[in-house]
């Protein structure tokens, strides 16, 4: 197993693709309106949008460079048009009309002949044939030009070194002011028959396909609602993740809104989802099946601050807001408050309803519901639906000790987020029968070790098992820090806490929030996957498909690859008889006149053993054999407890320095030292200047990783037992009833195997 981050192809599969193919539009707009772009044939594409303000405006846009796909699928960069003959049938309604002042007006991005950068303005209507609402378009780039009226108007278009083109869409009542329409204005455009002819007309572009690997993806719509599905799900196909897509409907771009004392708010008027983005969603979700996904439909209790209902908030006690670190920020729902709440139940039904309609069994996830906690650690319950809701107690700060009044406080918010969730997936279940529920839970801030009573509120007893169908977990912060021992302690908490076994759990993994992040985090990442894998969760899930575009993520796979190592200890106990023989490479030249020059070629000794003479008994012959079997003779390494050197007392692991918190597991003999990789799970002791702590877990390859770092010079020892890997020596194993009933010891020989 293995992973790439691919930054260009190399030599991959390349196919063909028309220049101007209907799946690599993407479109863009300013807040607070709404559009999305679908393809409804191969050689349409539907624009829908949602015009809230008379200065709305969006983008329907080609770019000569791709830079959405994965690198391996990227169409090629051409940034030379002249070649090209673009012609299409335009049709529309509920946008300004082709023939009309700033009517759809086609923006060439780039630079002039001379490498000037500058912009033309064509206008379609000069190139339409039909009416102003249903018209032939034809564009030769190589002699088009800008202006409103031609020829008196004309601007003659250079269009060798293009950057973008952006065909313009704004409702009928644009003017440019800020002022909000009378009411939301719904329009379209449908682009048919879209076909590029020309020496320009074809682009290389990326057609590899990965093996299918085991993984299953996330994917989230604030970060996609730009591009096509056909494009998105062409990435999650070719790159090979199978199984249900995660899709997060996002915060920020699935409402209905209306208009109020200057601002916009969610709404229910008119129906639940906008239609821009409801159009995307059908054609996602039919796209999926199509391709043999099914959808789980992830909800948050996130909403785009700036168009939430202030009571619809959670507040601290001085009635801030919770609010999140994004820019523009998003706010936190109250579970209390009975608008929002009926509000996200329609939600919910509404997207299970669409992946419903496109043939998808019915799936919800309840995303990451939890009460908002400061930066400074006050608690956001003071809301007025949550104070009338379960009366809570001033809790200036969750860090730290609380009292037991406050204590209760936490358990009733609990009971109060619990009740919410289980109102949300009885409600979907109620539409929809047979509907798996799924939550989702945030680790690192439900079990914040600064703020152990915390998990009272956000971890409630409530969502016990079998109060959902599946559980899953995510915990990116630790994992990018490398912080796999509080993953284990999480994971081993919640296991505790909620009850579901790891074969009703999922793993999420990820995520990258920065490109430049890439490189540190993504191993991090996949190792973390895999362990998640290996501890049998049901499905492990990269959170998310737009940053596995971005950052060129690959994942590989063999199939049945050889392991060369089994976690498992030899089965026959060792008695005093067993020989162990240290061994070391040296050199030794000697001169003519007796003196020696000794070069040691290894640092730590390596170990032979001869664990023969504990085979006391047919039975231990049976069971020697079926194990050397089973390791394959020599190709598989595995646990060997040394009957002589086993442990190790108070070894002195390394001097804190304020920011180190991983120490590795070594044992001292004298001036040598020797690295332990596998310490007997449990067995691990650690004491930072002389102080016992529990402070600490013990990480893959024997490294202690403590919860805080030490103070400078602080001395961190550790007591521990061990293991040695070996691995047998030859490739055959020979053992015969005579030979043993006669008393004499079998030989088995071992090698250890250095990490």
């Amino acid at each position: 197993m293995a992973h790439w981050l691919c930054s260009r192809r190399e030599q991959q599969v390349e196919g063909v693709v028309s220049r101007f193919d209907p799946r690599f539009w993407t479109v863009n707009f300013p807040r607070p309106m709404m559009a999305a772009v679908t393809t409804p044939a191969e050689d349409a594409m539907r624009v829908d949008a949602v015009f809230q303000t008379r200065a709305d405006l969006a983008g329907l846009i080609w770019e000569a460079e791709d830079r959405f796909d994965h690198p391996l699928l990227r169409y090629a960069t051409d940034r030379d048009f002249r070649g090209c003959r673009l012609r299409f049938r335009w049709r529309s309604a509920g946008i300004k009309a082709l023939d009309a002042v700033n009517g759809p007006t086609l923006t060439i991005e780039g630079r002039d002949a001379g490498g000037t950068a500058r912009a033309w303005y064509v206008r379609l209507w000069n190139y339409a044939v039909g009416t102003p609402e249903d018209a032939v378009v034809t564009l030769d780039f190589a002699h088009l030009s800008g202006g409103f009226r031609l020829p008196d108007d004309a601007q003659p278009v250079w269009a060798g070194d293009v950057d973008r083109l952006f065909v313009s869409l704004v409702a009928p009542d644009y003017d440019g002011s800020a002022a909000a329409l009378p009411a939301a204005c719904e329009g379209w455009v449908e682009l048919t028959g879209v076909v590029c002819e020309g020496p320009g007309a074809v682009l290389a572009i990326g057609d590899a396909v990965l093996p299918e690997h085991g993984f299953a993806i996330a994917s989230g719509y604030d970060d996609s609602y730009n591009l096509t599905p056909a494009r998105l799900l062409r990435n999650a196909l070719q790159l090979g993740y199978r199984g249900a897509i995660t899709h997060y409907v996002g915060m920020s771009h699935y409402f209905r809104l209306e208009a109020l004392d200057g601002g916009f708010y969610a709404s229910l008027r008119g129906g639940v989802l906008n239609v821009a983005c409801a159009a995307w969603h059908r054609d996602f979700a039919t796209r999926a099946g199509a391709l043999g996904y099914d959808v789980i439909w992830s909800l948050s209790y996130e909403l785009f601050d700036a168009h939430c209902w202030n009571d619809w908030k959670q507040r601290a006690a001085d009635g801030a807001p919770a609010r999140t670190g994004w820019e523009p920020p998003s706010t936190l729902l109250s579970p209390s408050h009975d608008g929002a709440m009926a509000y996200l139940r329609q939600v919910a039904a509404a997207f299970v309803g669409i992946g419903v309609g496109a043939g998808l069994a019915p799936m919800v996830q309840v995303g990451e519901p939890w009460w908002w906690t400061m930066a400074d650690g006050r608690p956001c319950l003071y809301d007025a639906a949550a104070v009338a809701a379960f009366a809570p107690v001033a809790i200036p700060s969750v860090r730290g000790t609380l009292s037991e009044a406050q204590r209760a406080t936490l358990d009733r918010a609990g009971a109060a987020l619990a009740r919410s969730t289980a109102a949300l997936v009885d409600a979907v279940k109620t539409a929809f029968p047979g509907c798996r529920s799924h939550l989702l839970t945030y680790l690192p801030t439900v079990l914040d070790a600064a703020a152990p009573e915390l998990a009272r509120a956000n971890l409630p007893l409530g969502w016990a098992s079998p109060a959902f169908d599946v559980l899953q977990l995510e915990d990116y912060d630790w994992v990018t820090a490398g912080d796999a021992a509080s993953t284990a302690r999480g994971v081993a908490a919640v296991q505790a806490r909620l009850g579901y076994p790891p074969a009703r759990q999922q793993y999420l993994a990820g995520f990258v929030l920065r490109g430049d992040q890439a490189a540190a985090h993504w191993p991090r990442i996949e190792a973390a996957a895999l362990a998640a894998r290996a501890r049998g969760v049901a499905a492990v899930v990269l959170w998310a498909l737009p940053q596995v575009m971005r950052d060129g993520f690959v994942h590989f796979e063999g199939e049945d690859d050889v392991q060369d190592y089994d976690d498992v200890l030899f089965p026959i106990a060792l008695g005093r008889e067993a020989a162990v023989i240290p061994g070391f490479a040296t050199t030794i030249l000697t001169a003519a006149g007796g003196a020696e020059q000794r070069n040691a070629g290894w640092a730590e000794a390596r170990t032979s053993y001869d664990v023969g003479p504990g085979v006391r008994s047919e039975a231990d012959i049976a069971t020697l054999l079926a194990f050397f079997r089973a390791r394959m003779g020599p190709a598989r390494a595995f646990r060997l407890r040394d009957p002589f050197d086993a442990a190790g007392t108070d070894e002195p692991l390394g001097s804190g320095d304020g920011v180190r918190r991983r120490f590795a597991l070594v044992k001292h003999y004298d001036a040598a030292t020797r690295r332990i990789v596998r310490p007997v799970a449990g067995s691990v002791r650690v004491a930072v200047d002389g102080v016992a702590t529990q402070g600490f877990g013990v990480e893959a390859g024997g490294v202690v990783l403590l919860d805080s770092a030490p103070a400078a010079g602080a001395v961190v020892r550790a007591s521990f037992a061990f293991d040695v890997v070996v691995r047998f020596a030859e490739d055959r194993l020979r053992v015969s009833r005579a030979t043993f009933l006669a008393g004499e010891a079998v030989s088995v020989p071992l090698i250890e195997v250095r990490p």
